[in-house]
């Protein structure tokens, strides 16, 4: 019994520490978005997130758009992704801005 518990506690923490940088980011412009038109694009970062490798520019996906919703997420592809490249300090999140 005593092992299985133990079993349970360190695959718990795996699991805690795997998704401990899960998080979303929702920014709101003007009204927010108006319609269902989404484009999305993939952020990519070196040493952990620290210094950024392209550049995505939410203003220029919005286009001419004054109300807009810009959210960035670490989706489950994301997490995928960082499974196989984080072990060379290069992670993954993702921009959505939808219209």
């Amino acid at each position: 019994m005593k092992k299985t518990a133990v079993k349970v506690s360190v695959f718990l923490l795996g699991v805690m520490f795997l998704f401990a940088s899960c998080s979303t980011h929702v920014h709101t412009v003007g009204q927010g978005a108006q319609g269902n038109v989404k484009q999305e694009e993939r952020q990519w970062y070196v040493l952990w997130g620290l210094v950024p490798i392209n550049d995505v520019d939410s203003k220029e996906m919005a286009g001419d758009a004054e109300n807009y919703t810009i959210t960035t997420e670490q989706q489950a592809l994301d997490v995928i992704i960082n499974l196989f490249t984080t072990y060379v300090t290069v992670v993954s999140r993702t921009v959505t801005v939808e219209k």
